[in-house]
């Protein structure tokens, strides 16, 4: 009974693990998108204006952005735990793929804006109108707008699947990611805000998954239940 209880307890636990961490992703990647956004324009070719006094918010946005990819990989690791021996092998592999492309791609474009932080700190003068900084502007762009973008077109596209076969969410979330999935995918580079679509689905998912975990009997009233029913 000991070990019913605890195997129990875990698998109630699992799924309220995933969701407050994909919560927690969304929360921090939309506030980190939105304060860049902010000190900084869309426009890749422009000149630089925002270091002589917005790199205090855009370096409070870099801050957030490695805790926003721990709690990702928490919600990938749980979700994955929660699927367990119903998991596909090859969904599972492009589900795990393309979200480790997508943080690696992430991580790398936050690392080159914050080195054209430092670099505009250590000597502004040589940085703004160089074409070392139109470079490393231009390739972060690229990185977040178009791979980062593409690869989490692909995650919610493997989710969904993943997701049809196992039952693990609604269906309607499903077919919801295969739609928003396509805009990724297919969207141009110059769709304003087409960054925050993926963090409000993984935030959809990990509402749904909260939810569905609280409306379950807890495992003191389940082990009840059963002892009375026996």
């Amino acid at each position: 009974m000991q070990l019913e209880e605890s195997l129990t307890v875990a698998h109630l636990r699992a799924p309220r693990a995933a969701a407050v961490a994909g919560i927690l992703f969304a929360i921090l990647l939309m506030t980190s998108f939105w304060l860049i956004r902010l000190a900084v324009p869309a426009n890749p070719l422009e000149a630089g204006a925002w270091l002589q006094n917005r790199s205090d918010t855009v370096a409070l946005a870099l801050n957030l952005l490695p805790f926003a990819g721990i709690a990702f990989l928490w919600f990938i690791g749980v979700l994955r735990d929660r699927l367990g021996e119903r998991e596909d092998r090859f969904f599972a592999t492009v589900f795990l793929g393309s979200g480790l492309l997508f943080l690696a791609m992430l991580f790398v474009s936050a690392a080159m804006v914050g080195g054209i932080i430092i670099a505009h700190a250590a000597d502004p003068q040589r940085l703004l109108g160089s074409a070392t900084f139109t470079f490393a502007r231009a390739i972060t762009y690229e990185i977040m707008n178009i791979y980062a973008i593409k690869m989490a077109g692909v995650f919610m596209v493997a989710t969904s699947t993943l997701a049809l076969r196992t039952g693990f969410i609604a269906r309607w979330i499903a077919w919801l990611g295969y739609a928003v999935a396509l805009l990724l995918l297919f969207s141009s580079r110059y769709i304003e805000g087409i960054l925050l679509v993926f963090p409000l689905w993984v935030l959809l998912i990990s509402l749904y998954i909260l939810i569905d975990n609280l409306r379950r009997p807890s495992p003191t009233a389940a082990i009840t239940l059963e002892q009375e029913n026996s």
